[in-house]
């Protein structure tokens, strides 16, 4: 199934897009002895594999109220989410490469995974633009990314058990302003600026995705192929991943884990190519879909 965040009439809801018709959650949930719930961040913290064999029957044998695709705005699909989205550094070795002669990072393949976080107030929806003004960054790079959400509260995961902890995955732009990565010293405000996390279209959850999981992922900017792996070639699996960061931390539904990029980011080019205004980039992962956003610069203004 693939879950959404949308908007109608001036409402927020969670829903399940199927073809090209969204099932509002409240729709499906409707009659089940459970507490109410609306958006899709709630639906993740009660959803447990039980309920999603409910719901997967319900849709199957029940006329239900439905919109058209096209009737809605998508928004990403967890906007605000509960705490920072935790991201891992340089986890595909061409992308450690290419950043060696950079001034953002140490000079190395990590042994251990890198972990940094990204607010996301809110998360932007394909569509959405990317804007920032030249007077705070003028290296803006993209970075696309499969995410993991989990899906239940968990610490000390066992490696085997990872998968149980799991609710689904979807596409997230780690947006990044690689100046102020190299002012800074550190990455959490290059990374956490207006508008520097789309994320969506949807998402697919875990019973529709083999794991482990290798899917294609790739990055376009203004139809030019910059980005083109498969997941299967991070350094650190998802397994590990959401392994390793449980270790005596806990680890809550919807939470977001963004698992790295790989080569072919804008500063990776010889000269770099940086996004400008007008640009537009699409960030796709296989089997969950694609983030389309445009680049929108301006002045800084205050408010």
């Amino acid at each position: 199934m693939k879950f959404v965040t949308y908007e109608y009439k001036n409402e927020t809801s969670g829903g399940i897009l199927l073809d090209s018709k969204i099932v509002p959650i409240q729709e499906v949930m409707r009659g089940l002895k459970l507490p109410e719930i609306n958006g899709l961040l709630e639906f993740i913290e009660l959803a447990d594999d039980k309920l999603i064999r409910i719901i997967e029957s319900i849709i199957k044998s029940k006329k239900l109220q439905t919109f058209e695709l096209s009737e809605v705005k998508l928004l990403a699909p967890i906007p605000y989410p509960k705490r920072n989205v935790f991201c891992i550094g340089k986890n595909y070795e061409d992308h450690a490469k290419e950043i060696k002669i950079t001034q953002i990072s140490d000079n190395f393949i990590p042994e251990y995974p890198i972990y940094f976080t990204k607010a996301a107030s809110p998360a932007i929806a394909t569509g959405d633009n990317i804007c920032f003004s030249k007077e705070v960054t003028t290296q803006v790079d993209y970075e696309a990314e499969l995410s993991v959400i989990i899906g239940k509260e968990g610490t000390n995961i066992k490696l085997e058990d990872v998968e149980e902890y799991i609710f689904g995955y979807t596409v997230v732009n780690d947006v990044s302003a690689r100046d102020l990565q190299v002012k800074h010293k550190q990455w959490f405000k290059a990374k956490s600026l207006d508008t520097f996390c789309p994320m969506g279209p949807v998402i697919v959850h875990k019973n529709d995705i083999a794991f482990p999981v290798e899917l294609n992922i790739q990055c376009r900017v203004n139809g030019d192929l910059r980005q083109n792996s498969n997941t299967r070639n991070m350094i650190f699996d998802i397994a590990y991943i959401v392994s390793d960061l449980s270790k005596g931390f806990t680890l809550k539904p919807g939470d977001i884990i963004c698992t790295g990029t790989p080569a072919g980011v804008g500063m990776g080019f010889q000269p770099p190519k940086m996004l400008k205004d007008g640009d537009v980039v699409e960030c796709y992962v296989e089997n969950i879909g694609i983030i389309v956003n445009a680049v929108l610069t301006s002045k800084n203004q205050a408010k």
